[in-house]
């Protein structure tokens, strides 16, 4: 007997792409930059994937993305759950870019994060500004890390472009 998986939908995203948040590292600057965005899921079910939309890649590299639960009372990220990585060309740009995480249960009402990191290269990643009454993403925050710094720093008011997809 051979069982199909199920379809894939969006349990959260925020498509809105309004201005350009940086990961990896600039010319000639020491420092990565990496980015991060917290959300809360929804509903539960089996973790496919999370896209984000790549607005620019302006040096061609291997993007990382790590998922982690995230304790949004004491805004700590927990530790790392799973990781996927995905080669970005200049050909990338203005695309949703998908990176496979299979096999997590995201459980209803629980808060989870996920961060991209690529030290060889630098790629811009669609994002959406807001203000104090709208936050693009509701309660989710996006964040932004700087080399050695690991609490990195928290806005309300912007949020990437992004798509957590689960498999019904």
């Amino acid at each position: 007997m051979q069982t199909t998986k199920g379809k894939l939908y969006p349990v959260v995203e925020q498509i809105n792409n309004t201005t350009t948040s940086w990961i990896g590292r600039y010319p000639g600057e020491d420092n990565d930059i990496k980015s991060g965005q917290t959300f809360l899921s929804p509903s539960g079910g089996e973790l496919d994937s999370i896209e984000i939309f790549s607005s620019l890649v302006v040096r061609s590299g291997e993007v990382l993305i790590t998922f982690h639960e995230f304790d949004a009372v004491n805004k700590e990220w927990g530790i790392k759950i799973a990781s996927a990585s995905v080669m970005f060309n200049k050909s990338d740009s203005n695309k949703w870019i998908s990176f496979p995480l299979q096999g997590i249960q995201l459980q209803q009402g629980k808060w989870y994060g996920f961060m991209l990191q690529s030290p060889s290269s630098l790629i811009g990643v669609g994002e959406a500004a807001g203000t104090h009454r709208e936050p693009p993403n509701g309660e989710g925050q996006e964040w932004k890390f700087i080399s050695g710094d690991n609490k990195g720093k928290a806005f309300t008011y912007f949020s990437l472009a992004f798509k957590v997809e689960l498999r019904a």
